[in-house]
């Protein structure tokens, strides 16, 4: 079951992954996929290729081809062509290098090979880039094309990135269609132009002759009579033909304002595809990734799609103005001047519902914040390379608020004025840059100052309250005839004053990431949620924290699920149709316990993820294992055999469990466990050692001898640490690591110090070096009995102390309070009095050990 979860989650990994990367992960696989391709579409693929661009560059080169961005560049913008330029430059490069690479006799013909194409293709395209970029996007659509059809996948992934290229494609392909219709739409308003101004000439002759018949009336009658006949005949065909072109005109008015109709009408579907489907989309990978989620790739390319949107919708709205002035430069009587300006207000509200929409936060801020501390946070719009936006680079203000304000905000409501706290260093301008072709502002050293907090609800602490970064800015497009006042929110923020509160603070985050609903009221998530939806959730948080492949198996969630619902069912069956709500999950304590569901699971994690993550990746820590169950595992293994599983009642702690002969009854084993190892243990000597020094251990679960496990991690012999510098032993540095400590550790960590000088230390300026050794008293030994399998205890003249609670955490004895004030704190006079008592047995000679001095 454990392999099936692990497998399950590889392909989960696959799709959270490359879905998120402009099929990045899809194309890479399209070359292998389309040699395989027969019959007909094998042809149909080979007449892709030829001088204009080998098969040979397709096939050398194809990982590379495969990971560009061609579709970031938009073939109807000249001003993109110098990263088409910087493309060609690229694949040349790529060409030249592959080329130097060939070795033997196969590779020097292949070397030539290579250097003529790259000349080739140089020769060819260095004066047109933007054409190798339209055959390259050609050749991909096509290849993808032929192979979703020969394949015809029914596998989850083949098919969602099939549906994925099918979406894209069918994004591209109303791009072009937007972009015929623009085109035939300026032909027309040029055609119409052309005959408004034929029309006018006319209607001047027209003019000119009403002029003449009027001037008849001074002339002799004879004269009038003789005139006036083929005068008034003009005029009456050119009144004739001037009634007859301008219901002509009056159609192509009407014609041409119902193609703008039908554009608007698929622009505003295209918007609404990019905006409320990819790049809400794209806002929800942004949140997960706040969870662990994979990184939130495809902006450039939505980018690009607004850009499109930007560009046609800017020469639509242009085109409609244009057409609103040839209405009125020849008022014709008809419904075409309410038809212009309800093309005009749709236009506007669809560049409006664009710009606003495209302000984003490309880098949120930290949504645990912690105040006067510094941190950072970008902002972006899409759009502001296409509207010149840079030209007069518009200011942006963040502002922190709070959940009500949001609303509020959110409703339209005047909050121009309020704020829950200060910001310094809250003002940046926007930047356009001009490689990426971005316009950004980069808030690098904001800081919260103080925070202002409403009043909490019930048992909601300062850790469950939601704040959000406000950023606005306002800024002209098209000199000046249209003014934006932009604004976008954060996602949710949980402000702290103090370290000690970052891990209910996280809990609030993670919920709100995982949970939240687009298109929600600020900050609203559900109460409430299925335990296999929270899995996913801590699934993502624990791989992410310890930077790991490993995922939580099956069984692991069942032991969490067992934890968290205080259940001891092992069937996964029996909690797919559980919930699990807030208070559950960080509000309540555990039973037994003064700890919380997630305040132990985060314990884990950082214990993991500061001292545990190679052993975690290597699987030889089963961690998510109850005592009973560890018992249960081991009792029926070879004695020394021992296993690794993180502690019950301990926050951040790991014990080892192992199995060995009770020392009070012959004949009989039983299973001891080690008393937790937490953070402050490890940063003294790490876990591979303590099991090294440990020579009662023998056996990883199941049956992996554990040098085979472990030695690749212990730290050399007398290798210079904390405690030892050019040969002294830094007495006060370990003393001040044991005030840490509870005092059993500190007697213990002590005896590491004074107990385990190697004979064969080397006299440094006549000192040597000390090592730390583990010490279990009731395993002390040298060497373990090899005929046996069990240890052999150190003769002391006396068996070892008997345990109260074997099974218990404990071999050592209980904490006394005698070194403690009464704030719970060591007593400092009482432990140098053990420092000195120590200090001075260190410095006495130890006899036939080393000559030398010792001081």
């Amino acid at each position: 079951m454990g392999h099936q979860m692990e497998e399950f989650c590889t392909v989960e990994n696959f799709l959270l992954l490359h879905c998120n990367t402009d099929l990045k992960g899809f194309k890479m696989a399209v070359w292998i996929q389309a040699q395989q391709l027969q019959g007909d579409a094998l042809h149909q693929m080979q007449s892709l290729y030829g001088q204009h661009f080998p098969i040979e560059v397709r096939h050398y080169l194809s990982q590379w081809i495969e990971g560009q961005l061609w579709d970031a560049i938009d073939l109807e913008n000249p001003q993109e062509e110098f990263k088409a330029k910087r493309l060609l430059d690229s694949l040349i490069q790529e060409l030249q290098n592959k080329a130097e690479h060939q070795v033997g006799e196969d590779g020097f013909l292949l070397k030539i090979k290579l250097g003529h194409y790259a000349n080739q293709l140089k020769s060819t395209y260095d004066r047109c880039p933007m054409e190798l970029v339209r055959c390259i996007k050609h050749i991909l659509y096509t290849e993808q094309r032929l192979v979703r059809e020969a394949t015809n996948s029914s596998s989850p992934v083949g098919g969602i990135m099939d549906s994925m290229s099918q979406k894209y494609q069918q994004i591209n392909q109303a791009f072009e269609e937007l972009r015929l219709l623009t085109q035939d739409t300026e032909n027309d308003l040029r055609k119409l132009q052309h005959n408004q101004e034929y029309f006018i000439i006319q209607y001047q002759e027209s003019l000119r002759i009403q002029a003449q018949l009027t001037s008849l009336a001074t002339l002799p009658p004879a004269d009038r009579q003789l005139r006036e006949p083929a005068l008034l005949s003009k005029r009456a065909t050119v009144e004739a033909w001037l009634t007859r072109e301008a219901n002509t005109l009056q159609k192509y008015r009407l014609d041409l304002a119902e193609k703008h109709q039908k554009t608007l009408q698929l622009l505003r579907k295209q918007q609404t595809i990019i905006l409320d489907d990819e790049l809400i989309q794209w806002k929800r990978r942004q949140q997960l990734a706040g969870n662990g989620g994979p990184p939130e790739g495809g902006l450039d390319i939505l980018q690009s799609w607004c850009e499109k949107l930007a560009e046609t919708i800017w020469q639509n709205r242009q085109q409609i103005r244009r057409a609103e002035h040839l209405r009125q430069q020849l008022p014709i009587p008809g419904p075409i001047e309410e038809l212009l300006n309800e093309l005009n207000s749709t236009i506007t509200d669809i560049i409006s519902a664009l710009v606003t929409s495209t302000f984003i936060i490309e880098k949120q801020p930290p949504q645990v914040l912690k105040t006067q501390t510094k941190f950072a946070a970008t902002v972006r719009l899409l759009v502001g390379g296409k509207l010149n936006v840079h030209m007069n680079p518009p200011q942006v203000k963040a502002t922190i608020i709070s959940e009500q304000q949001a609303k509020a905000l959110l409703k339209n409501e005047n909050t121009r004025n309020d704020s829950s706290g200060e910001i310094l260093n809250n003002n940046c301008v926007m930047e356009y840059h001009q490689t990426t072709g971005t316009l950004s502002a980069h808030f690098r050293n904001m800081s919260l100052k103080r925070i202002k907090r409403s009043d909490r609800r019930g048992a909601e602490s300062v850790t469950e309250e939601k704040f959000t970064i406000l950023f606005e800015s306002q800024f002209s497009v098209g000199s000046n005839e249209l003014v934006f006042q932009v604004k976008t929110l954060s996602l949710p923020v949980v402000v702290i004053v103090h370290g000690s509160q970052d891990n209910n603070a996280t809990a609030t985050v993670l919920w709100d990431n995982a949970f939240a609903e687009p298109g929600r009221v600020p900050f609203l998530v559900p109460d409430k949620v299925l335990w296999p939806q929270l899995c996913d959730a801590i699934n993502m948080k624990y791989k992410a924290e310890v930077q790991s492949n490993r995922c939580l198996s099956e069984e692991n969630l069942v032991f969490l699920a067992q934890k968290a619902f205080s259940s001891s069912s092992n069937n996964p069956d029996d909690y797919r149709s559980m919930t699990m709500t807030w208070s559950q999950f960080n509000r309540e304590s555990l039973p037994g316990r003064n700890f919380t569901f997630w305040q132990w699971f985060d314990g884990v994690m950082e214990l993991t993820k500061k001292h545990l993550k190679p052993h975690w990746n290597d699987g030889a820590i089963l961690g998510f294992v109850n005592k009973q169950q560890a018992q249960d595992m081991l009792m029926s293994k070879p004695n020394g055999t021992f296993l690794l599983r993180f502690s019950d009642s301990e926050i951040g702690g790991i014990t080892i469990a192992w199995v060995a002969e009770n020392p009070n009854k012959a004949g009989e084993r039983m299973v001891w466990n080690l008393m937790p190892y937490t953070t402050k243990d490890f940063s003294i000597r790490s876990l591979a050692d303590r099991i090294s020094d440990l020579n009662h251990l023998l056996f990883l679960y199941p049956d992996r001898p554990k040098d085979e496990v472990f030695s690749k991690y212990y730290t050399p012999p007398l290798c210079k640490q904390s405690y030892v510098c050019t040969g002294r032993f830094h007495f006060w540095d370990l003393t001040f690591q044991c005030l840490l400590l509870k005092e059993s550790e500190l007697l213990v960590n002590l005896c590491f110090a004074c107990a385990c000088f190697s004979s064969k230390a080397k006299a440094v300026d006549g000192y040597v070096k000390p090592q730390i050794k583990q010490v279990v008293p009731e395993f002390a030994t040298g060497n373990p009995d090899p005929t046996s399998g069990n240890p052999t205890y150190m003769d002391q003249g006396a068996s070892p102390a008997p345990v109260s609670h074997p099974h218990a955490y404990g071999i050592y004895p209980p904490m006394s309070d005698s070194m403690l004030d009464a704030d719970g704190d060591f007593d400092l006079d009482d432990t140098m009095d053990v420092a000195r008592h120590v200090e001075e047995l260190l410095r006495r000679p130890v006899e036939g050990q080393w000559g030398g001095q010792q001081s």
